[in-house]
């Protein structure tokens, strides 16, 4: 049986994304990302391009343990491609043991148009709040080009990704174990903020948030002062939007979601980056 979805909405303006607590249906994922069941490749494709379907792939993973949570699919505005545009499904292997707070995720990420090969990245789902991180380059990214055996290969892709997870989590426990003063912590933030909202000269206007709203808690899950609190915090208001600010002209706002699939994955990477560098700054 399935959980009724807890989360099936469009993100910004170009993004469906659908997150289940229990593996998803092959139906419930049709009607969040249909080009994951595109029935060809996109007429701008060549010969030399190897067309299998992406639920062909996850079916293989399926048989391996791998089970999808979450699926997300683009938008276009070219006419006839969207059934073939990006997609991103975020999986969890049956045999890991969930005893932490936060759940190991493989993301797969693919098109049938040219915009993307099949790449596979650590990631990291924290219950408590249902948002997804992506591993910045503590670990490898792997990408496979649309030729040769891509099912066995996107399969091996997977479980070379499983097996990194070891290094993911060290990096994670050891953000949790350092405690960052305040002025730490509004750098951190200033920082996320350059990264989200471009950097800023003394002659341009601030972004249309403080670090200090960046750096707001939710939740009282959320309260601390460690690294990784003000890290996933960061992640967090910067990924969902929704804080009160000021546009350039001055104007109230809210700021708003990262919705482009291609942008949520190199913030989120970048932030890790970010976390991990400090890390090592304070270690």
């Amino acid at each position: 049986m399935y959980s009724t979805p807890t989360l099936a909405t469009r993100f910004a303006r170009n993004t469906r994304v659908l997150r289940t607590d229990s593996p998803l249906s092959e139906d419930q994922m049709r009607t969040a990302a249909p080009s994951v069941f595109a029935e060809g490749k996109h007429a701008s494709r060549s010969e030399r391009y190897t067309y299998i379907p992406t639920i062909d792939v996850l079916r293989g993973l399926r048989k391996e343990g791998f089970e999808p949570f979450m699926v997300a699919q683009g938008q276009s505005r070219v006419e006839g491609k969207a059934e073939f545009t990006k997609h991103m499904i975020r999986m969890r292997h049956a045999g890991q043991v969930q005893t932490r707070p936060e759940a190991n995720e493989i993301i797969l990420i693919n098109s049938h148009d040219g915009a993307s090969s099949y790449q596979m990245l650590a990631g990291m789902l924290r219950f408590v709040c249902c948002n997804g991180l992506v591993v910045g380059k503590v670990v490898e990214d792997i990408r496979i080009p649309h030729k040769g055996n891509i099912q066995g290969e996107v399969i091996e892709g997977a479980f070379r990704v499983l097996d990194q997870f070891e290094t993911v989590e060290a990096s994670a426990e050891g953000m949790k174990a350092l405690t960052l003063k305040p002025e730490e912590e509004t750098a951190f933030a200033t920082a996320a903020l350059a990264l989200r909202f471009g950097e800023r000269t003394e002659d341009q206007p601030p972004p249309p948030i403080t670090a200090e709203q960046l750096i707001e808690a939710r939740r009282p899950e959320d309260l601390g002062h460690s690294l990784w609190t003000i890290f996933q915090r960061s992640q967090e208001n910067i990924m969902r939007g929704g804080q009160p600010g000021r546009s350039v002209q001055g104007r109230r706002l809210h700021t708003r979601p990262v919705g482009s699939i291609d942008r949520g994955v190199s913030l989120n990477r970048a932030l890790w980056v970010l976390a991990e560098e400090m890390r090592k700054l304070k270690h």
